[in-house]
Parts: structure tokens; sequence; C-alpha cells
């Protein structure tokens, strides 16, 4: 069964941070209306925890014309071919064959939360940046949000492949549902992408 409220958010950065006590970077986000939270994995609960990762600091592909026309805030959507769906396996994005291993999981020096701070921060201080996570809709929901503490809480997770998953994960199979994170500069006419995998899902097509 695939994810529920698979979709897309365009938001502004406000504030990152790597919460020791979660295994995501936590991203404070704004659209026209509302408040959201963007976790982003940054170890995972199963054994090898080392995420695979790959970061293009300057991305180009043919779909990033369709995200120019997104309204603001959260966008729905189906995921089928030919939409703004992402794939990993179908979607020609990128080649998974270069993503790389994240090390130094432990404590403030995770590798790979790291890296997202340098990005989500540059993001911030460009005042025109702009902020697309693909991944899992929750919310709204009547508490505040754990770490930022705006209400209602709401926001976007499941920033990685959502497929090629075994045990516990597997029924969160699908195509066309998988995460991605995008940022773009567009004073500087420049995106930057952002792919995250676990090691124990598979990349063979079924």
């Amino acid at each position: 069964m695939p994810i529920k409220e698979y979709g897309v958010l365009k938001c502004q950065p406000l504030k990152g941070m790597h919460a020791a006590d979660t295994s995501h970077f936590e991203v404070h986000v704004v659209d026209d209306n509302y408040d959201y939270r963007i976790a982003i994995n940054v170890k995972s609960q199963q054994s090898p925890p080392e995420l695979l990762y790959y970061i293009d600091e300057n991305f180009k592909h043919d779909i990033l014309s369709s995200f120019l026309n997104l309204p603001s805030g959260y966008t729905a959507l189906e995921s089928k071919p030919n939409s703004l769906a992402l794939d990993y396996l179908r979607g020609n994005l990128f080649d998974y064959h270069k993503m790389k291993t994240a090390h130094h999981i432990i404590g403030p020096d995770n590798e790979l939360a790291g890296l997202i701070e340098k990005y989500i921060d540059l993001a911030i201080r460009t005042s025109d940046a702009l902020i697309y996570a693909f991944g899992q809709k929750w919310g709204p929901e009547q508490r505040r949000d754990q770490y930022f503490g705006f209400k209602p809480g709401n926001g976007i997770h499941d920033i990685h492949m959502n497929q090629g998953n075994k045990g516990k994960f597997e029924n969160d199979n699908g195509p066309y549902q998988d995460g991605g994170l995008f940022i773009q500069f567009p004073s500087k006419n420049q995106w930057i992408a952002l792919f995250l995998a676990f090691q124990t899902q598979s990349f063979d097509l079924i």
C-alpha cells in the first residue's frame, strides 16, 4: 500500500536544527499562510544506520520548469507517470549509482546533517530562496509543533526513496512517490537537489 498524502510543499525556510533525540534534521518553513516542519532523515532506524545520498549543487532537469507553476504551500500529487511525482528508478532524475554512504552518524558530527544544514543555512540567508519538499504530509494537528512551537502542527516527512523496502516498511512501497528536496535560488538561476535512500532498500525494478 503506497504512502498516504503524497505531495510537494513549496515554502521558504526560517530555521534548521539537528534534534539530538531524532534521526532527522528538522526545518521550520512557511508558505503564504501556514507554518510547517520538514523532517529530513539523516540516519536509519534499521541497520545499517548510514543513509545513501546524492547532492547536485547545479541540478538541471526538465521537471524543474513545472515546479515554477506550483502555488505556495502544499500540493497533493498523483503517483503516476508524466506528473510531478518523483521516482528514483523511472524518472531519470539522477544516476542512483552515484549515491554515497553517509558516515559519522552519531551526535553533532553527523555528516549528512552537516551537509543539509549548510544548504538550509544558505537558503535562509538568501532572501528569494525557495524550498520544494517532496514526501508525505502530516497535519494539521491540534497541538503545537514539538520543535518549533507553532500551532497547528503541520509538516512533510518521508523525504527519501519510498520503494524497495523490506520488512516493516514494505507496505510503504509504491512507484512515483519518492521524496526529495530541491532548493531554488532564482537570482542565481541555481537549483540544489538532495536525494536520499536507505541501504536496506532495493533499486531493482519489480
